[in-house]
This record gives C-alpha cells, sequence and structure tokens, in this order.
C-alpha cells in the first residue's frame, strides 16, 4: 500500500520469514516495513537505509512522529522502518497472542528465545532481499539498534554498505552482571544530577515513597502501585526530552480527599504511563537475554547486581533512590501485562545455551565503514564498554560528546551531521 502524509511518501511492505532461521520450511512470522520517500523524490533512485530503533521490544518510529534523523536521512535515502519480530505489527508478542501456548511455559520461551539480535539481523537481510536484491543498504541503529548492527557486522556484513551506530556499542564479551554493575552506578549519578536540579523533589518522592508504604494505593489498570514499582520511574532521568517529566510528575502527587491526604488522579495515570510494559512487554522479557551468550545464565542480574547498591533499598535510611533500565522478577508479579509471562522469563533467565551475538574475528577484520556516536554521560549504554568495543572493530570511528543524552540523534539533527562527517573525512 502507498500513500502520502505529511511531505512524505509512505510505502508498506509485508513478508513471511521463518520464526527459526535454521529451519526455514518451520513456522513463520508475518514482517512489517514502511518504507519513507520525501515527497517529490519518490522516482529518484536514492539508496535505503534501514533504522534499527532501541529496545528490545520497541516497534520503529511512526511517519506522524519523526524523529530529527529521520528528517535528516529523508534528502539522502529511501529510509525503511522495521518493526522488529515481535513488535508493532510484525507478530506482535504479548500475553494475548501468546496465550495460545497455554502454560507450557518451556513453549513461549523457545519461542521467544527467537526474537534476538540475531533473528533480527536475518529478518533484515531476507527484507533486504525482497527489496533490493544483491545491492547491499546503509543501516543506522540506536541503543539496542546499535547491538543489532553489531550482530549485523558479524552475521551478515556483505548486507551492508555503510553502518551508523548512536548510543549503541555495546560489550561484545560481558555478563549481563557487568553490563548492570555499570548502570547502577551511571543511575545514581543521574539521580544525582536530577535532585541537584530540584532539590525540592527529594521531600516529594520521600514522602510518595512513605505514603504508598503506608497505604493500598491503585493504579487506574486495578494493581497496587508499590514503592520499588514507584522507583523505576528513574528510566525517564535517561533521555534529554524526559529528563524533567518526572519532576512535573511529582508536583501533581498530593492532594487532599475524604479521609485526608491523597495522591492524586492525575499522578496515578501519569505514574501508570511510565510504568507499565502493556506497550512493549518483549522489553520486559528480553532486556537481560539480550546479553546472553555461552553457557552462563543471565539468572535475574538486575535483581542480583541491585544488592551491591544499598542506595537503592527504600527500606534504608537514605533518601530514595530511583531505578533505571532495569527489569526484576517481581515486576511479572504486579504488571498485569508482564504476570502472564512470568514463567517464560523465569525460564529464560536460567537458560544456558544462547547461541553467540557477535563474531570477534569478523569484527577484527571487518571492512564495513562504521561511524558511532558515544555519550560520554549516557545512562543507558556504558562509555568505557562502548569505546572497548569500538577498539575491538577494524575501522569503527567514534565520535564521543558530553552534549547530549541518549536520545540525542532523535532530538538535534546535528548528531547525524557529524556521523555523516566523519564517515565522509575519516574524523
Amino acid at each position: 500500500m502507498t500513500y502520502r502524509h505529511n511531505g512524505l511518501v509512505c510505502v508498506d511492505h509485508t513478508l513471511d520469514v521463518p520464526l527459526d532461521h535454521t529451519v526455514p520450511e518451520g513456522p513463520s512470522l508475518r514482517l512489517f516495513a514502511r518504507e519513507i520517500v520525501a515527497e517529490g523524490h519518490e522516482h529518484e533512485e536514492l539508496p535505503r537505509l534501514l533504522w534499527l530503533q532501541g529496545g528490545p521490544g520497541n516497534r520503529a518510529e511512526r511517519p506522524n512522529a519523526p524523529g530529527a534523523w529521520l528528517r535528516r536521512a529523508l534528502p539522502h535515502f529511501r529510509v525503511v522502518l522495521l518493526d522488529q519480530r515481535g513488535t508493532g505489527r510484525s507478530a506482535p508478542a504479548d500475553r494475548r497472542t501468546l496465550a495460545r501456548f497455554g502454560d507450557d511455559h518451556q513453549r513461549v520461551a523457545d519461542h521467544l528465545a527467537h526474537f534476538r539480535a540475531d533473528s533480527i539481523v536475518r529478518d533484515a537481510e531476507l527484507l533486504r532481499r525482497s527489496l533490493q536484491g544483491d545491492r547491499p543498504w546503509t543501516v543506522l541503529g540506536q541503543s539496542f539498534g546499535g547491538f543489532v548492527t553489531l550482530t549485523y557486522l558479524s552475521l551478515a556484513p556483505e548486507g551492508l554498505v555503510q553502518a551508523y551506530v548512536t548510543g549503541g556499542l555495546p560489550t561484545l564479551t560481558g555478563h549481563a552482571d557487568d553490563v548492570y554493575r555499570a548502570a547502577y552506578a551511571r543511575t545514581l549519578a543521574h539521580n544525582e544530577r536530577f535532585f541537584a536540579r530540584y532539590p525540592d523533589d527529594q521531600r516529594l518522592a520521600d514522602a510518595v515513597a512513605a505514603h504508598l508504604a503506608e497505604h493500598d494505593v491503585r493504579l487506574p489498570g486495578g494493581e497496587r502501585l508499590s514503592v520499588r514499582r514507584f522507583q523505576t520511574l528513574g528510566i525517564t532521568f535517561g533521555t534529554a526530552d524526559r529528563f524533567d517529566s518526572l519532576h512535573y510528575l511529582l508536583e501533581t502527587a498530593f492532594t487532599t480527599g475524604p479521609s485526608g491526604t491523597e495522591l492524586s488522579d492525575v499522578f496515578l495515570r501519569g505514574v501508570d504511563a511510565l510504568v507499565s510494559y502493556a506497550e512493549r512487554p518483549l522489553y520486559g522479557v528480553l532486556h537481560e537475554p539480550i546479553y546472553a551468550q555461552g553457557g552462563r545464565p543471565t539468572a535475574w542480574s538486575a535483581h542480583r547486581v541491585r544488592a551491591e547498591f544499598p542506595a537503592f533499598d527504600a527500606q534504608g535510611a537514605g533518601p530514595i533512590r530511583f531505578t533505571g533500565e532495569m527489569i526484576y522478577p517481581w515486576q511479572f508479579e504486579e504488571d498485569p501485562a508482564l504476570v502472564p509471562l512470568r514463567g517464560a522469563a523465569e525460564t529464560l533467565a536460567a537458560r544456558r545455551d544462547w547461541p553467540a551475538l557477535y563474531d570477534l574475528d569478523r569484527l577484527a577484520a571487518n571492512e564495513v565503514p562504521v561511524t558511532a556516536a558515544v555519550y560520554a554521560n549516557d545512562m543507558f549504554v556504558d562509555r568505557r564498554q562502548s569505546l572497548e568495543t569500538a577498539r575491538a572493530v577494524r575501522g569503527l570511528r567514534t565520535w564521543v560528546t558530553d552534549d547530549h543524552a541518549h536520545d540525542g540523534v532523535r532530538v538535534d539533527t546535528a548528531v547525524l551531521d557529524q556521523l555523516f562527517a566523519l564517515a565522509t573525512d575519516g574524523g
């Protein structure tokens, strides 16, 4: 289907791909991608750029809310927005669609094990061949999309003519424990930044936590809001466009009801929108498995490593501190979107037979030009781990900056400008 929207020409594509690419004759998934070209350029032979979005479990951007990167890319490319498998219109995986497996948690886990970066890359290769035959294309990987890009360079570099990565150079060999140990330290630093900007919010946050500890407070969906779930609001600290959002949410926290002080409906509605995984359940289920390789299970890494950082203990003597991009087993007891997936999540956390996501020898001999933005103060992806990875990939050029948060490429065209210039002049 082809249609026009806000100066864009959009073409929808669907493609059937194997659930398990090693068994092409087995069950299949319907993949969806939307190709976009600027109006007036639809008949030009522009090269294609595949956008690999962050996640896991997020659908691709929709053209009614284009990021800065899209406006910058369209003069030069036909942009392909792929709903990665399990998201958007690409065989969405959630509590409803997975209910067909009944209570067989092992089957659900085995199914979802095919939704990591290696499968996404193989999907992309089938899509590329469907759209343009043997010709390689360019990829732009943001956050988890950068992880997928490194897997692409490992599994199918012949499909790429150029790769750009923003805030998404993963550790190639580190365990999930290494990832979260570094992430907790960065998240504490972002807490300090937030409360330094809004000093009175410490009093408000502590008051909310105390109220939740003493009262049975229900979110609009009916489930109880616990203190530990309230703490997960720190995920807003990681991006420029949401860093201040918790401040404006906290200022609506309290109201006066028939029984005295209560949490307001405005506050609870805003909290619900931030803590629910109804729109991206795969994020909850697969967030730790995206780091899993070899024979060592993740075993609820973020939950275990948290004990090393007592500042996050809401029962402690210190002020409340918010967590960030971490997933905990108790969320599969408290979030209605995740509750039915608890058994599968437990099975995946214990899994040992994960295939490798990165080919270190192939990356060391890489011939695809790669440029990457590394954000010095990124709360979600560790700078030191990113730079270690950059050194392991032949020819990868980095631009290290403290001018942008994790979402820099979405909010400022200058990020892609810098990567394009780096690719052209070699830095």
